[in-house]
């Protein structure tokens, strides 16, 4: 199922709808046009009406963009296939609609019961009509199949979508409590210590070239070159240690098989291997630092959380909102004029400052919220339980803080850094991305009216 594309999905379209007549097609389309009102509004009053489905659709915002969204959604899918420009615009409508389902975790059984009660008005709807038993039954069967295949698609979408998320939550119920790799980084520490124990006990006895143990043979080589090399693939720490690994195995073989392992030769690989080991070891707790703080959902250069729980903690905080009638907020955070910093003083200074933006951040908000660094110089923070005059306080603390610092430089000296913040306060609206857009909007705002500011979303 997962194979299946916009294009599978656009032929099979256009195969159920061409099993029937383009009268019956007609039908429908004009049925659609005339009575998309007529059918929104028996939908939304039926689902308005089940005390599960209500919690969902109670916003006022909700009731009154959905029902347009409704009536549009009605006549695109009733479209004859001769009016449509591409069919794969309509299959993406329903692919993005099973994905906000999924954000606001409406169930599948509220969609299909929704589907169940569409085609029951539209059946309604077209024995007014008067039309021949025929085309009459033509009708029925070609609207209910082309509902069917679009909450299909709804349902597909959701389920991908869904899985991601399931996915998220399990990964952040781990970083709740606070597990990591670390148990693997010290077994692996261990098997490599172990390989030079063995390593120095050969060379005592006076073994030497292809009697010495081999680090790619060794418990730690077999790992690292089948499973590490794998899971670390495209980094340059990586391709250090396999070729660390190389030299170290290249090296003891140039050792004779002599009671003195070699002499002063034997001694002088013996310093060199040490070296290339105690390179292989720094180079492997950087690589578990970052598989550590990526696993648990960690910016790598920040140390923030990464978009990876973003969607769990936006869905957990609307849920609390649902529940507890407080409110939450988002700060849409930018760097101001970071390019130039970057071209000005080299990358390093600007990973240096993304840094320090993150410390203050984290240093100047509560133990309840949380900063996210979403990529680039782009970072949010979502405070919980507050209110509009108090998420500005909480802004202009972030903006003041960081405009009153000195940033140290790599090279030397310091200078001056601001940021841009754009707020929103969650509205009721069960979809996150909606605050999330919001945000975005003030963030603009803020950016076009002179950067170093805060603006509220209103």
């Amino acid at each position: 199922m997962q194979q299946i594309t916009n294009e599978d999905l656009a032929q099979e379209w256009t195969s159920l709808v061409e099993r029937f007549s383009p009268e019956a097609a007609l039908v429908l389309q004009e049925t659609a046009a005339e009575q998309s009102a007529d059918l929104a509004k028996h939908f939304y009053a039926y689902m308005l009406g089940d005390t599960h489905s209500a919690s969902f659709l109670s916003h006022d915002q909700v009731k009154t963009r959905l029902s347009k969204s409704m009536q549009q959604w009605v006549v695109t899918v009733f479209t004859p296939l001769a009016q449509i420009n591409d069919l794969r615009t309509v299959i993406d409508l329903q692919r993005k609609i099973g994905e906000v389902h999924a954000r606001i975790e409406l169930p599948v059984s509220l969609v299909l019961r929704g589907s169940r009660v569409l085609k029951g008005r539209l059946r309604h709807l077209l024995t007014l009509r008067g039309l021949s038993d025929a085309l009459y039954r033509e009708a029925i069967c070609l609207g209910s199949d082309i509902i069917d295949l679009a909450i299909e698609i709804i349902c597909f979408a959701f389920s991908q979508s869904h899985d991601r998320n399931s996915r998220a939550e399990e990964a952040y119920r781990l970083f709740s409590v606070s597990q990591n790799i670390g148990t693997e980084k010290e077994r692996q520490r261990g098997a490599l210590l172990d390989w030079e124990n063995q390593l120095m006990f050969d060379l005592a006895m006076g073994n030497g070239g292809d009697s010495l143990p081999k680090l790619a043979g060794s418990e730690f080589g077999l790992w690292f070159r089948h499973k590490a090399s794998h899971a670390f693939q495209s980094s340059p720490e990586s391709d250090s240690i396999l070729d660390y690994i190389e030299q170290v195995d290249k090296a003891l073989r140039s050792i004779p098989d002599t009671p003195q392992a070699g002499g002063d030769h034997g001694l002088s690989v013996l310093r060199e291997i040490r070296q290339q080991t105690r390179a292989i070891k720094f180079l492997l707790d950087s690589l578990f630092e970052q598989a550590n703080d990526l696993e648990a959902g960690r910016d790598v250069l920040t140390r923030l959380l990464n978009r990876k729980f973003l969607p769990v903690v936006m869905s957990k905080e609307i849920l609390y909102s649902r529940q507890s009638g407080n409110t939450f907020g988002v700060l849409a955070i930018d760097v101001d004029h970071f390019k130039s910093i970057n071209d000005r003083h080299g990358h390093d200074a600007g990973d240096a400052v993304l840094q320090q933006v993150a410390t203050l951040l984290a240093g100047n908000t509560r133990g309840g919220d949380y900063a996210f660094r979403l990529g680039g110089e782009e970072f949010l923070v979502v405070l919980v339980d507050i209110n509009p005059d108090k998420a500005i306080i909480a802004a202009e603390k972030l903006r003041e803080s960081v405009a009153q610092e000195r940033f140290k430089l790599p090279q030397g000296g310091d200078l001056k850094v601001t940021i841009s913040i754009g707020m929103a306060v969650h509205n009721g609206h069960p979809d996150y991305e909606k605050l999330l857009q919001q945000a975005d909007k003030a963030l603009y705002e803020a950016k076009e009216t002179g950067r170093n500011r805060c603006v509220l979303y209103r």
